[in-house]
């Protein structure tokens, strides 16, 4: 991916990575935002379900800009965009740096096998260290604009009260998640371009396919973490700061998660917010590599 000297292919695939992941995040987040509250609600509360508020993407953006204002879309924008910011750049660096360590080895044989386990090592230990950045745009998108709480009072809330675990809430299945995202969108694309090469050539026409294929293959794969992931992000004690009404929690951890979701609301609870997480991850995906195969070109 990334060829020449040591020092050429130290900083590269980061810092394009990096960069391609905060245009992507910017371009898509309403969306996000969406997903968030599609998959929190719905859940049992006080041995009572739990009214569903939206009914799907295009009614949850609907209510959210008519009764919170357009601001709200992006709330949470910010520890997303720094979230990328670590996680992007270490997730795609890692990945195309330890792709292009491995070939060297191998004489520039790609294999499947090495992108998936690249793909792996570099989503889950990214997600890992980004995993605070997660929990304060969950609890600020769940909020809304309506509550004026901006990054810093929302990293001090939940580091006050919840201590430094707080911030590290639900780093398992947002390990898990990005593991199998990286494990299905990456090798899925690197695949999907080199077979479009001979047809398509090296340009915008391949990115955009290839990055859509890979798009809906991670959407399958991971919504069913990411369902578990958020429910957990979202989980405290206090009011503040985007937490549930209750003073209790609901779930102990990942798997008690699972199980109760599964139990109280059937297995298509897990798939819940799947059509805002696709629409999301097309046009992320789109913007992310083109954006980064440009820069690789421009450079």
């Amino acid at each position: 991916m990334v060829t020449g000297g040591m020092g050429e292919r130290d900083w590269r695939p980061f810092v394009y990575g990096g960069l391609a992941s905060c245009v992507a995040e910017f371009g898509t987040f309403p969306i996000d935002v969406t997903k968030t509250r599609l998959q929190v609600q719905g859940q049992i509360l006080d041995k009572q379900h739990a009214k569903l508020k939206y009914n799907g993407m295009i009614d949850c953006f609907l209510k959210i800009a008519k009764q919170e204002g357009f601001a709200s879309l992006y709330s949470g924008i910010w520890p997303a965009v720094l979230r990328q910011a670590t996680y992007g750049t270490i997730k795609f660096g890692t990945y195309y740096s330890l792709k292009s360590i491995i070939l060297e080895h191998k004489n520039g044989k790609e294999s499947v096998t090495v992108n998936i386990v690249c793909a792996v090592i570099a989503g889950a230990v990214s997600s890992a260290i980004a995993n605070p950045t997660d929990v304060l745009k969950v609890r600020m998108q769940v909020q809304g604009a309506s509550a004026n709480i901006g990054l810093v009072d929302c990293f001090k809330d939940v580091y006050t009260h919840e201590g430094i675990s707080g911030l590290w809430r639900g780093v398992n299945p947002t390990a898990q998640r990005a593991a199998v995202i990286a494990a299905v969108e990456l090798p899925v694309y690197d695949f999907c371009k080199g077979r479009l090469l001979s047809i398509l050539g090296d340009n915008p026409s391949n990115h955009f396919l290839s990055s859509l294929c890979a798009s809906f293959g991670s959407a399958v794969a991971s919504t069913p973490i990411d369902v578990v992931r958020t429910r957990l992000m979202n989980q405290r004690k206090l009011k503040k700061c985007g937490g549930l009404n209750n003073q209790t929690h609901i779930y102990t951890g990942t798997a008690d998660c699972f199980i109760q979701t599964f139990r109280n609301e059937g297995f298509w609870a897990f798939y819940r917010g799947f059509i805002p997480t696709w629409f999301r991850m097309g046009p992320w995906n789109i913007i992310f590599f083109v954006t980064y195969e440009q820069l690789k070109h421009f450079y």
